[in-house]
């Protein structure tokens, strides 16, 4: 298990905005905003998401093939999740949708252009792992 996943961004502000909207969406406050970061989970010692502007002092940029994913409870929650993070001025990867084995998920790209994604395991998924 990871302690925090960060992401880039240029704009800590406008970033640390859109994360108050959308990880409150998710039960998750600020629980760290010094310097050049701005953190939310529940509370220290488990685990958090963070934004930074780089410590270099130069652009942020995307990692191609880097992705952060979030575990929600329901589908229900994907598809929530995923509109909040377009009403934010996100941008789509990947509408909601079962995707392969079962996994019910949604893509998005940050104000940054950091890609994430919310999941759960769909209904077949569920019952393949007895839930």
């Amino acid at each position: 298990m990871f302690g925090y996943v960060m992401v880039g961004t240029n704009d800590k502000e406008k970033a640390g905005g859109f994360y108050d909207a959308l990880m409150g969406e998710l039960g998750y406050k600020r629980i760290f905003d010094k310097f050049h970061i701005i953190g939310w989970g529940t509370k220290f010692g488990e685990p958090w998401f963070a934004v930074c502007t780089p410590i270099d002092k130069q652009d942020q940029s995307i990692g191609n093939g880097s992705m952060v994913a979030f575990a929600v409870d329901a589908e229900e929650d994907v598809d929530r999740l995923y509109k909040k993070a377009l009403e934010l001025g996100g941008t789509s990867e990947g509408k909601p949708g079962l995707r392969g084995g079962g996994f019910y998920c949604a893509y998005f790209r940050d104000l940054d252009g950091n890609k994430f994604n919310f999941h759960t395991p769909g209904e077949e998924m569920r019952k393949a792992l007895g839930q």
